[in-house]
């Protein structure tokens, strides 16, 4: 193990030093206890994650990762590969959900080359660092090197620290990539141990032969890798650049002490892979939806998790993730502005027996 990696595996659990005086203040609110539900358990967790008892959103970022996968060969999608590179001209262009959705929820947007197949025109809209062109097909070799695996971990974590230093305390990571469900799949069948059946889903809408062929190209695929058990070994054997480089941005995120917004099923296989490698780093996310793709709730169960919002989105580009961002303004805002009843000088309840 490189001393890199080492250092980008050192992160700290969750100080709970706070715990307690987080959950006094927001008792002493103006409301019954427990009255704002998930905003509460939202407003302590960001509270432990920033180590204060007046947590803030400040200059909130989503980071999109972009790649193409060989795996996309084997017509497990509907779509060409040739629309990663004219979806990552749509996001350049500010024309996407994910434009829309940043706006609307005050978001900074980035957008990463992470390894398109297509050579993508210089654009200052556009942070182009690709590992390759690509990954190979991993129907019949491993998606990616060690040491390409490594390099993504590192640029993806590179570009948190790049947001760290302006300042921001709260990210989140979306993605693009056709063929990167199956990718997702595979992750988390063989790190969950879950059967490919379970964890295959129709992506951006495949028919039921379709979904049948995807099945077995993935099964066939994992059993060709079946060698593949440690988080880095499964990573390069399935797994995509943009999702290597969420992976490597969810471990610094957490050694950052950000809050991180989780968003659908392939956002949530790279922190599978973030998990395997450093359990800590899921005390610092916030899961904020649950994705209609087939597999995603099986994630958040292996992780616990109870999601924010749930609107059946399936679309990625960490949109799920974008529209919780005003959510966690509303935890933040209520703990730092609401007043205590000895404030607002109402009677607080009595426990004394009428």
């Amino acid at each position: 193990m490189t001393s890199s990696l080492t250092e980008l595996l050192a992160v700290e659990p969750l100080d709970l030093s706070l715990r307690d005086e987080l959950q006094r203040l927001i008792d002493t609110k103006t409301k019954p206890p427990g009255s704002l539900g998930r905003l509460e358990t939202l407003a302590r967790q960001l509270g432990m994650i920033q180590g204060t008892t007046h947590p803030g959103v400040e200059r909130p970022v989503m980071i999109v990762f972009a790649g193409d996968h060989g795996i996309a060969a084997e017509g497990v999608s509907p779509y060409p590969q040739a629309v990663t590179a004219q979806m990552v001209a749509n996001f350049v262009a500010g024309g996407a959900a994910i434009n829309v959705f940043s706006s609307v929820a005050g978001l900074t947007l980035e957008v990463v080359n992470a390894g398109v197949a297509t050579p993508l025109p210089p654009s200052p809209a556009l942070v182009d660092v690709p590992v390759a062109r690509g990954t190979r097909n991993f129907a019949h070799e491993r998606a990616m090197t060690r040491d390409e695996s490594l390099a993504a971990l590192a640029a993806g974590a590179g570009r948190v620290r790049h947001h760290a230093a302006l300042g921001t305390n709260v990210i989140g990571f979306g993605e693009m990539g056709i063929a990167n469900t199956s990718s997702a799949a595979c992750l988390m069948s063989r790190l969950c141990g879950v059967p490919i059946d379970e964890c295959v889903g129709r992506g951006t809408g495949l028919d039921n032969a379709g979904l049948a062929k995807k099945r077995n190209v993935l099964a066939a695929a994992l059993a060709h890798h079946a060698d593949a058990r440690e988080p880095l070994d499964v990573l390069a054997a399935f797994g995509g650049f943009e999702i290597a480089m969420m992976a490597g941005a969810y471990l610094e995120a957490a050694r950052s002490r950000m809050a991180i917004l989780v968003d659908g099923f392939i956002a949530t296989s790279a922190l599978l892979v973030a998990d395997a490698l450093a359990p800590n780093v899921r005390d610092y996310c916030v899961f904020a939806h649950a994705s209609n793709e087939a597999g995603h709730r099986r994630m958040l169960d292996h992780f616990g998790a109870r999601e924010l919002l749930a609107l059946d989105l399936r679309l990625g580009e960490g949109t799920g993730a974008a529209l919780a961002v005003p959510l966690l303004r509303a935890a933040v805002a209520f703990l730092n502005d609401m007043a205590s009843f000895e404030s607002a000088g109402v009677d607080n309840r009595s426990d004394r027996n009428a």
